[in-house]
């Protein structure tokens, strides 16, 4: 399998999975305009904060959480992308092709900043400039495919253990869901094709019973 084919067969298990997301949220998320682009700015002003952009005092980048908010942005933008064309193989192609570009962009904030622009100004997501951000944090698609995966079942298992309800389990063990998530991801073989059934199974087997 060729490099555009595993990033298109990566992309559009990442498309199913958000549609499916979105569709356990509300069946009509299409029709009801959330503002994803506004989610999409948000994020990266609390993204800024992790990076560091203060000049008056010492900051150093935090990699990890800056990649961690890359995925919720990506979540968005697929959300918006699904919303602006019906045929998920066009999306699909569009992605892989905004994916594979860079702008030769150096600064991480400027790259940061065109994303949050076009979001602001036009409603949308900058591929381009999402892709200067993951380059410059030095994340390739096969990551953020990781990440996203493990983020988005996450997302199902709380929903299915009682999130919405109020009686879901936040700590395992003495650690939050999120970090036993980080250590399940890293332990699996992210080209297995049930590598999402596996990570829910990994979950699930943490999970205080």
């Amino acid at each position: 399998m060729t490099n555009l084919e595993t990033a298109k067969q990566q992309i559009s298990q990442m498309l199913a999975m958000q549609d499916a997301m979105n569709t356990r949220v509300s069946e009509t998320w299409r029709e009801n305009n959330y503002e994803w682009y506004r989610a999409i700015w948000v994020e990266c002003a609390e993204m800024l904060d992790h990076h560091g952009w203060k000049w008056w005092k010492h900051q150093e980048i935090d990699v990890a959480q800056v990649q961690l908010e890359l995925v919720d942005i990506f979540h968005f933008g697929l959300s918006l992308r699904l919303m602006a064309e019906s045929d998920v193989s066009i999306v699909t192609d569009q992605l892989a092709s905004d994916l594979a570009l860079s702008s030769n962009e150096q600064d991480f904030k400027i790259a940061l900043e065109s994303l949050a622009a076009d979001a602001v100004a036009n409603k949308a997501f900058n591929g381009l400039a999402f892709a200067d951000c993951m380059r410059l944090m030095d994340m390739d698609l096969t990551e953020l495919f990781r990440q996203y995966v493990g983020k988005n079942t996450l997302n199902f298992f709380r929903q299915d253990h009682g999130y919405k309800e109020g009686t879901y389990i936040k700590v395992w063990s003495g650690k939050e869901d999120n970090e036993v998530l980080a250590d399940v991801v890293n332990t699996l073989d992210v080209t297995h094709p049930d590598f999402q059934t596996q990570v829910y199974d990994a979950l699930k087997a943490h999970y205080p019973s």
